[in-house]
C-alpha cells in the first residue's frame, strides 16, 4: 500500500508540473497544430496498450456475478450523472457555466480499472469481480460517455457534443483498443516482460494529453476565468460528491444483501472515475473547446478519491482482520 500511494503523489506532481509547464510555456502556433497529431497518436496508443493487456478470458470468468456488475455500473452511469443533474442547482450562482460543464462530465467518465481493483484488494473484497466490474465500465464508456454527453450537455454554453465527436471517439478510441485486443495473445509476454516500460507511456501519454489540453486552454485565457476561489470550490463539490457516492454504494449494497466481499467491491468501483480515460474521451468529443476548465474538474477529484480510498481500504483491512471472515465491519 505505501508503494501505491508513492506512486499516486508522483504523478500527481507530474500531473501538476505539467499544468505548470502548459501555464507558462504552452504550445502555440504551428507548432500546436503539429502537436495536436501527436496527441491523437498518444490517445490511441493508450487505448491501443488497454486493448492488449486486457485478457479476454478475465471478462468472461466474471461475467457471472451479473447483479454485482449491474450495481457498480448503475453508480457509475446512473447515480453520478443524476447528482452531477443535481449539482446543477449551484451553476451559475455558486460556479460557472463552464466549470459545471466539467462537473458534468466528471459524472459520465467510467470507472478507473487500477485502482479499483488495488483498494478492492487490499480491503479484502472479491478482486476477480473487480476486475470484470472495472474493466466492464471502461469498455462500455466508450459508447455510454458520448451518448450521455450528447443527452446531458447539449444545453452547455460550451455548446454541446457534436454527433463527428461521438464518431471520432469510436475512431479513435474503440478501434486502437480492439486492435489492442486481438493482439493481446501475441503481445501478452512482452507487456509481462516490459511492465514497467508499458506503465511509464501509459502515464506519459496521459501528460501529453494533459499539457495539449491546458495550453489551448491557456492560450485562450483559462486563468483569466478559473480563480483560486474557483478551484477551492470545485475541490468541496468533488469531496462532497465522492462522500455521497461512497454513502450510497455501501448502505446501497447492504440493503441489496450483497456480502462483505461483494459490498467492498461495489464502494470501490462504484465511486471511482477514470483519469486515464476520461481526458482523452474529453480531447476527442471537445475538440475545439475550452478542455482545460472541463477536465479540471475530474483531475481534482481523481487525486481526492485516491486519498480518500486509500484511507478506506486500509480501515477495512485492519476491521476484517478484526471481525474475521463473518461479513462483519
Amino acid at each position: 500500500m505505501p508503494f501505491r500511494l508513492i506512486f499516486a503523489d508522483k504523478f500527481l506532481i507530474a500531473i501538476v508540473c505539467t499544468v505548470l509547464l502548459a501555464s507558462f510555456f504552452p504550445v502555440t502556433g504551428v507548432a500546436a497544430g503539429i502537436y495536436e497529431h501527436i496527441v491523437t497518436f498518444a490517445i490511441a496508443l493508450l487505448f491501443f496498450l488497454h486493448g492488449a493487456k486486457l485478457a479476454p478470458s478475465t471478462v468472461i470468468a466474471g461475467l457471472t456475478h451479473w447483479r454485482l456488475h449491474i450495481t457498480v455500473l448503475s453508480m457509475t452511469f446512473v447515480i453520478f450523472p443524476i447528482l452531477g443533474l443535481a449539482l446543477g442547482l449551484l451553476s451559475p450562482k455558486i460556479i460557472s457555466t463552464e466549470l459545471y460543464f466539467g462537473i458534468m462530465f466528471l459524472c459520465i467518465v467510467p470507472s478507473t480499472v487500477q485502482s479499483s481493483i488495488a483498494f478492492t484488494s487490499i480491503a479484502g473484497g472479491n478482486v476477480p469481480a473487480a476486475v470484470c466490474s472495472a474493466t466492464a465500465s471502461n469498455i462500455l464508456g466508450i459508447f455510454i460517455t458520448p451518448i450521455l454527453a450528447a443527452l446531458l450537455l447539449q444545453r452547455s454554453a460550451q455548446g454541446g457534443v457534436p454527433l463527428d465527436s461521438i464518431e471520432a471517439i469510436m475512431v479513435q478510441l474503440l478501434l486502437p483498443f480492439i486492435v489492442g485486443q486481438i493482439a493481446q495473445p501475441f503481445m501478452k509476454s512482452f507487456l509481462a516482460k516490459y511492465r514497467k516500460i508499458i506503465g511509464v507511456v501509459d502515464r506519459s501519454s496521459i501528460l501529453l494529453v494533459i499539457y495539449g489540453a491546458f495550453s489551448a486552454a491557456v492560450v485562450s485565457g483559462l486563468w483569466t476565468r478559473v480563480s483560486v476561489e474557483d478551484i477551492g470550490i470545485i475541490l468541496v463539490i468533488d469531496t462532497i460528491l465522492l462522500a455521497v457516492v461512497l454513502a450510497i454504494s455501501s448502505y446501497g449494497s447492504r440493503l441489496l444483501g450483497f456480502n462483505r466481499a461483494d459490498e467492498i467491491t461495489i464502494i470501490f468501483c462504484g465511486s471511482k472515475k477514470t483519469l486515464a480515460s476520461g481526458i482523452p474521451m474529453a480531447t476527442v468529443l471537445f475538440a475545439g473547446q475550452n478542455i482545460g476548465a472541463i477536465i479540471l474538474p475530474l483531475m481534482l477529484f481523481h487525486q481526492i478519491q485516491l486519498m480518500v480510498c486509500a484511507v478506506m481500504a486500509q480501515r477495512m483491512a485492519r476491521q476484517g482482520k478484526t471481525a474475521g471472515d463473518d461479513g462483519g465491519y
